[in-house]
């Protein structure tokens, strides 16, 4: 068994560490891959995620590091371009004077593959990204989503054990980075190669991953599956990042015997689960979060015999965005957020807010 579960990680980072002008930018990070998995890398500018992709890649050299393998094998100190990996920029990085076959062609002629092997799988990787009518046209003939298809290609026609992807999507619009999303999941799955995916986007990790990795000042914060992430933060931090309009300042009161936590939030008792490992105590300051979508505007007087958290507020005002509206509200435990998709309804005509105990996340503040 033992054995079996080795056998399934293609990559296995131990104690990564990386020094830049006296400052670390990665500080012991530990990570593991699972074979075909579509890991993604998420955190802000400056959390040291692309630094990790590059450690990988072997664009850069760790300061430290007690294990660095990749389908078993250690490559610390392995040149990028013997590793069994190959990695798809923001940039492109394509060469404007090659037609698109010559492009994705470029890694297998480096290889000495044969001139009809070379063929045959450069078509097969046009075809893979619906590009194959266009392997005779130059890169500036091509949009902006049919180059990052080209390098995506050209990255795949390697057949290399992993995928590194560092935020390819970034330098899309709206409508074409979610048309691509769906390109991704389809060829991630199509091949079973293992994707390691760098973003700063919640919204592409939570429709592509597998698993996600949220990293904050050089380390890990949280990793989990996308609903962990989504419902479950493990800090205020993870919580802010992650989507979570409402953060509110609370008093535990009493751990309640269903697993769950009661705490004192503006005066209204309130219940909520705690997906932080510290453990809580009896009159310990703490936040909650909740999302903007789990709350209900309410008149006071229907909250009677609620099994709901409910918290009296006032309405202040709403922002109109296409798809919902953003209401606030104003409330003795601070403002409150609340989304709604029903365009009719009478938003200043609710006195108070409430929200299921399943939805409220306790936390250490």
């Amino acid at each position: 068994m033992q054995s079996q579960q080795s056998n399934d990680i293609i990559l296995d980072a131990a104690d990564i560490s990386h020094v830049y002008h006296s400052a670390y930018v990665l500080d012991r990070v530990s990570l593991q891959t699972r074979r075909g998995e579509f890991l993604t890398i998420l955190g802000e500018s400056g959390s040291g995620k692309t630094t990790m992709l590059r450690i990988i890649s072997g664009l850069e050299t760790p300061t430290h590091a007690t294990r660095l393998e990749i389908n078993g094998a250690n490559v610390l100190g392995v040149p990028a371009s013997q590793r069994d990996c190959t990695t798809v920029f923001q940039s492109y990085a394509l060469f404007p004077h090659m037609s698109v076959a010559e492009n994705v062609a470029y890694g297998l002629r480096l290889r000495k593959v044969g001139k009809e092997e070379m063929s045959k799988r450069t078509e097969q990787a046009l075809a893979m990204v619906r590009l194959d009518q266009k392997g005779d046209r130059r890169i500036n003939q091509l949009s902006g989503g049919e180059r990052q298809r080209v390098a995506l290609a050209r990255a795949l026609v390697t057949r290399p054990s992993i995928l590194l992807l560092d935020e390819p999507l970034g330098a899309l619009d709206e409508k074409l980075r979610q048309d691509m999303q769906t390109e991704l999941i389809d060829i991630h799955r199509s091949l079973g190669t293992t994707f390691i995916y760098i973003t700063h986007s919640q919204e592409e990790a939570l429709t592509m991953s597998d698993r996600i990795v949220l990293m904050r000042n050089g380390r890990i914060e949280q990793r989990g599956n996308p609903e962990d992430l989504f419902d479950r933060p493990c800090s205020r931090f993870a919580a802010s990042f992650m989507g979570f309009e409402n953060l509110l300042a609370a008093r535990v009161l009493e751990l309640v015997p269903d697993g769950s936590v009661a705490v004192d939030c503006g005066g209204a008792r309130f219940r909520g689960f705690c997906a932080d490992t510290k453990p809580l105590a009896a009159g310990q300051d703490v936040v909650i979060a909740i999302r903007a979508e789990r709350i209900s505007p309410i008149a006071g007087t229907n909250a009677a015999g609620s099994q709901d958290n409910v918290l009296p507020c006032a309405f202040q005002g709403q922002t109109y965005r296409g798809k919902y509206t953003d209401v606030t509200a104003s409330s003795v435990a601070g403002p409150i957020r609340l989304r709604t998709w029903d365009r009719g309804n009478a938003q200043a005509s609710f006195n108070a807010i409430s929200c299921r105990v399943e939805d409220c996340v306790i936390l250490s503040s």
